[in-house]
């Protein structure tokens, strides 16, 4: 056996002071900033709306004197509660809606680096997301039922009556679909 010429010696260790050190909670907050404003602005338009019909509005007003008439057979203001899903699905069962909402907020913070959540449209997307997911959250908490106080009507069809949160929540579940059909590749984190 032959043996080999010695080759180039590993580089010594770097000081203790010069590696890098992990990133700041204030770094990591930076890097989610336009997420967390996204949804703080979802999450205070939601309650201050809902504050709003609570205070002024009888509860329920759907079908009852009470509510206002914005464009005459197509938008009113109503005060109702949904103690279900979209489309009053699960109705009754807020507390299972309230936990199935905390373990979504909990799966999207544990797998944020795979959502590619450092990217500003995913960022966009789902702090309209995580925003509705909040606002709705406190209602059932407080209320024991969401607060619904849009109602539109399209001739004789009646969308089902829905709020700030609902539409955050549609908004940035369609921007990440639309996102993520745009840009098929994993996320770079």
């Amino acid at each position: 056996m032959i043996p080999l010429p010695p080759g180039p010696a590993a580089p010594p260790p770097a000081p203790v002071s010069a590696r890098s050190a992990p990133p700041s909670a204030a770094e990591r907050l930076r890097a989610y900033r336009l997420f967390l404003f996204v949804a703080g602005i979802i999450l205070v338009l939601d309650q201050a709306t809902k504050a709003w019909i609570y205070s002024r509005f009888p509860f329920p007003t759907y079908g009852h004197p009470g509510h206002l008439s914005v464009i005459d057979g197509f938008f009113n203001i109503v005060h109702v509660g949904n103690t279900g899903a979209a489309w009053s699905l699960f109705t009754g069962r807020s507390p299972l809606l309230a936990l199935l909402a905390l373990i979504t907020l909990l799966v999207i913070f544990l797998y944020r680096h795979r959502l590619g959540l450092r990217q500003l449209p995913v960022q966009v997307a789902f702090g309209l997301l995580c925003g509705g997911i909040v606002g709705n959250l406190i209602d059932r908490i407080v209320h024991g039922h969401v607060i619904d106080f849009i109602d539109l009507h399209f001739g004789s069809y009646i969308y089902p009556t829905f709020n700030v949160a609902d539409s955050g929540i549609c908004m940035g579940v369609a921007c990440y679909l639309i996102y993520s059909l745009r840009h098929p590749e994993p996320p770079q984190s």
